[in-house]
């Protein structure tokens, strides 16, 4: 064969990509085939291929016989004939000898060029299938070339690629020759041949599009820990920093939004938030609700991961966003159940006490937990409590109403316990007056209460005893009254001389009320 075999194989290298070595391996078969076609064995036939490649032999390996026992011409041959090749050949050495392609036939030929065109064939899918199947999750950019069935296809060079249907966005519209940046998404064998899907969908697409924007997300400064996206609508970004001096979010926004601008328009007007992410999912719960601006996140169940946001009655609709889409799509960038509340539809809301004491605590309404045990005591010896308990003294007012010489009976209290447990108690309760004293003193000893009842009553006496009747209809009247208020006469009052006080009450408490016309 001469050099344009080696052209050809030069030529399909650079065109299809395919190793020059299986080109090699093709042309042999093909050979075979054909030497098998011809002779109908292949066992005895020889390929050979010179230094360059750019000629190729094929030989038959046949055993020097004697003249009168050459039985199978194909695999024998005889001395006299095999001198002819070669001189210093003697009986029972193998010699090869070189066949002309011409002698093969029409069938040979074509049973030649059929296997080398399934072979060649089949290696450059196994080549673009190795090819393809190291760029899965990269990049590839192609163009239009046609559309069937809603699915598009793109021509990458070497080969075509499919974008379905599902992997196109909504609010992109293609035509011909129009230049397409896609994710390659899978790579399949099919009988038809190689099936490259790409996608402009899913979240490594963005992810992909970030790093090409943004050189802090490419060498690593900047990281990005979760994408979640609604095609076509919104999407939510997580970034956080390796270095405190780099702001993750300001990365991804650049000077004066320059970089973010680039990702919405590839992304053909697509909304796009970028938020800080924080280890503390209270905090990262505000920042996933953005652009809403969240005023308190009450944790409802950490185990189960459910959450309450509240926020303003303006921010309501914001922070829900369009068919819930804001809050959607926050529930599966923290991956915690967020359910977002004002303040008025939280009030109405049925949930556990401990819910509403932590929800008050942030608005700071809520008063301090009372410590109504002595166990619930901070410092408290654990000794002492089990001695107690043992006693059913558990209670701190049960305790509190207990005299020294009470307690120190109880077996295993000590006197140096004993101090320790009622300073422990003045720390952290505060004792209402009297109420640490013994129940004897108490019993005894009057207190603020009983006098400020006593003062009352004594009062009460007195405005009794300055009661009168009104001498015309018998209504009851006061000293500091100069009408009657039933019968409307006119009323005075004067002490009566020489009696005694409680003489003067007898008579009408010493002063005797006078009807006026």
């Amino acid at each position: 064969m001469s050099s344009e075999m080696a052209k050809a194989i030069k030529q399909m290298v650079q065109e299809k990509g395919v190793p020059e070595e299986l080109i090699l391996k093709t042309i042999e078969e093909a050979l075979l085939a054909a030497y098998k076609k011809k002779y109908g064995i292949v066992e005895n036939a020889v390929v050979r291929f010179n230094e360059d490649t750019s000629e190729v032999t094929i030989f038959s390996k046949k055993k020097i016989m004697e003249d009168d026992d050459v039985n199978d011409p194909v695999t024998e041959i005889a001395l006299s004939d095999a001198l002819n090749f070669n001189e210093a050949c003697e009986i029972g050495d193998e010699l090869l000898i070189e066949v002309n392609p011409k002698e093969f036939d029409r069938s040979a030929i074509q049973s030649a060029k059929q296997r080398a065109k399934q072979s060649l064939k089949e290696i450059q899918k196994d080549t673009l299938y190795s090819e393809f199947m190291e760029k899965i999750g990269e990049m590839v950019i192609g163009y239009y070339q046609r559309e069937r069935n809603g699915n598009i296809y793109v021509d990458l060079g070497k080969t075509e690629g499919i974008m379905p249907k599902k992997y196109q966005s909504p609010r992109e519209v293609y035509h011909a020759n129009d230049r397409i940046k896609a994710l390659i998404y899978e790579v399949n064998k099919t009988p038809g041949g190689l099936q490259i899907v790409l996608s402009r969908t899913h979240t490594e697409f963005v992810r992909k599009i970030f790093e090409i924007e943004v050189p802090e997300i490419y060498d690593h400064t900047v990281e990005i820990h979760k994408i979640v996206r609604e095609p076509g609508y919104r999407t939510k970004i997580a970034v956080y920093s390796n270095r405190e001096d780099v702001d993750p979010v300001g990365a991804c926004v650049g000077l004066k939004g320059v970089r973010i601008q680039a990702i919405v328009k590839e992304l053909e007007g697509e909304k796009i938030d970028i938020l800080k992410y924080d280890s503390d999912p209270v905090r990262f719960i505000k920042n996933a609700l953005s652009p809403a601006e969240v005023a308190h996140v009450i944790v409802l169940d950490e185990a189960k991961k459910q959450a309450l946001a509240l926020v303003d009655e303006s921010q309501l609709s914001l922070a829900i966003g369009k068919q819930g889409l804001n809050v959607r799509l926050a529930n599966r960038l923290v991956d915690w159940s967020i359910d977002v509340k004002t303040s008025a539809q939280f009030e109405q809301m049925d949930i556990a006490a401990e819910t509403k004491r932590a929800v008050s605590a942030l608005f700071g309404e809520t008063e301090e937990e009372e410590i109504e045990t002595i166990a619930e005591l901070p410092g408290i010896d654990e000794s002492v409590v089990k001695i107690l308990r043992a006693n059913n003294l558990e209670s701190i007012e049960d305790v509190v109403s207990m005299s020294d010489s009470d307690l120190l009976a109880l077996p295993g209290i000590t006197e140096e316990a004993l101090k320790k447990l009622r300073r422990v108690i003045e720390e952290n309760i505060e004792i209402v007056e009297g109420e640490d004293e013994g129940a004897e003193q108490a019993a005894a000893a009057p207190t603020a209460e009983t006098e400020s009842a006593e003062e009352e009553a004594e009062t009460e006496e007195e405005v009794e005893e300055s009661t009168y009747e009104c001498p015309e209809c018998g209504n009851k009247i006061t000293p500091d009254m100069s009408v009657c208020p039933h019968c409307g006469v006119g009323l005075s009052f004067e002490e009566a001389d020489g009696e005694s006080e409680s003489e003067a009450e007898a008579d009408s408490g010493g002063e005797s009320p006078q009807g006026t016309s």
